[in-house]
C-alpha cells in the first residue's frame, strides 16, 4: 500500500520556498524557513543537485538569479555552494540535511525535486537518491513531489515509505517549449500516475477547474495547489483544493 499524505499537510498552509519576502528573508533561505516555522506554516522547498551528489535547497539550476555568482549549480560542490550568499540574504545555499535539522519536524515539509531534464524525460536518479539519503533518518511529516513523473518513480524505489505526488499544471505547449508534444499529452492525461504510487497532486491554482483535478479528487487523492498570492486567490482555490502553497501575504491558518 502506498504511504498516505499526513493530515497535517491539509491543515496548515504551505509557505512557498519558505515564508520569504522583506524581513522574512529570501526564498529557500534558512531565514525564510525559520520564519515559516515561527508563524506555524508548513514549508514547500526546492532541490537541486551539487557536483558531489548532495541535495541542495535551491530553485534554479543556475546561480544567476538568486546569487551574485553565475553558472550551473551542478558544477559546484555542496561546500562551495554553502559559501555563496543568497542575494538579499545573510546565508549561503543550504543542503537538505541542514534544513531538516532546522525544521526538526516542527511543521510539515513538502519537497519539490526539480526536474533535471528540460524535456521531462528519464533522469539519472542522482538527485532522487540524494534526497532519499538525506530523509532516511528524518521523523517529521514530509512528502516529495516533482513535475517529472520519472523523479516520482525514482522516489518510489529509493524511499517507498515517503508519500509522493506529482506537481501539475495544464502542460500547455507555450509553457513547456522544451517538452515534445507527445510527452505533453502524456502529462496532461497523468499517464502512469498509478504506477508511480502518487497519493496527491499539487496543481496550478489558476487551472483547478481542469477535469484531471476533479478526477484526482474523485479517486481519493489529496489536491494541493500552487502558488496563491492573495487572500482572494486563497478563497477561490480552497473551493476545490484541500490546501494551498502561498507567498506574498499572510495566509489564513484555521483555528
Amino acid at each position: 500500500m502506498n504511504p498516505l499524505l499526513p493530515d497535517t499537510f491539509l491543515q496548515v498552509p504551505l509557505a512557498h520556498r519558505g515564508y520569504h519576502g522583506g524581513p522574512n528573508g529570501v526564498e529557500n533561505s534558512r531565514e525564510a524557513i525559520a520564519n515559516a516555522v515561527a508563524n506555524g506554516y508548513g514549508i514547500e522547498l526546492d532541490l537541486q543537485l551539487s557536483a558531489d551528489g548532495q541535495a541542495m535547497v535551491f530553485h534554479d539550476d543556475t546561480l544567476d538569479r538568486m546569487t551574485c555568482k553565475s553558472g550551473q549549480v551542478l558544477d559546484k560542490s555542496a561546500a562551495k555552494l554553502g559559501t555563496i550568499l543568497l542575494s538579499g540574504g545573510q546565508t549561503g545555499i543550504p543542503t537538505l540535511a541542514e534544513i531538516l535539522k532546522q525544521v526538526a519536524g516542527k511543521v510539515p515539509l513538502l519537497i519539490e525535486i526539480k526536474y533535471q531534464n528540460a524535456d521531462l524525460g528519464p533522469t539519472s536518479g542522482q538527485l532522487e537518491r540524494a534526497t532519499a539519503a538525506a530523509l532516511q533518518s528524518y521523523s517529521g511529516a514530509v512528502a516529495v513531489m516533482s513535475f517529472n513523473p520519472h523523479s516520482v518513480a525514482h522516489m518510489a524505489k529509493f524511499a517507498p515509505e515517503i508519500p509522493r505526488g506529482l506537481t501539475t499544471d495544464s502542460f500547455a505547449a507555450k509553457d513547456w517549449p522544451d517538452v515534445p508534444e507527445a510527452r505533453l499529452l502524456d502529462l496532461q492525461r497523468h499517464d502512469g500516475f498509478d504506477a508511480m504510487g502518487a497519493v496527491f497532486i499539487s496543481h496550478d491554482h489558476r487551472d483547478l477547474a481542469n477535469s484531471k483535478v476533479a478526477e484526482a479528487k474523485s479517486n481519493g487523492l489529496a489536491v494541493l495547489c500552487w502558488t496563491v498570492t492573495s487572500e482572494r486567490e486563497e478563497i477561490q482555490a480552497r473551493r476545490i483544493a484541500d490546501n494551498i502553497t502561498f507567498e506574498g501575504y499572510p495566509a489564513n491558518i484555521a483555528p
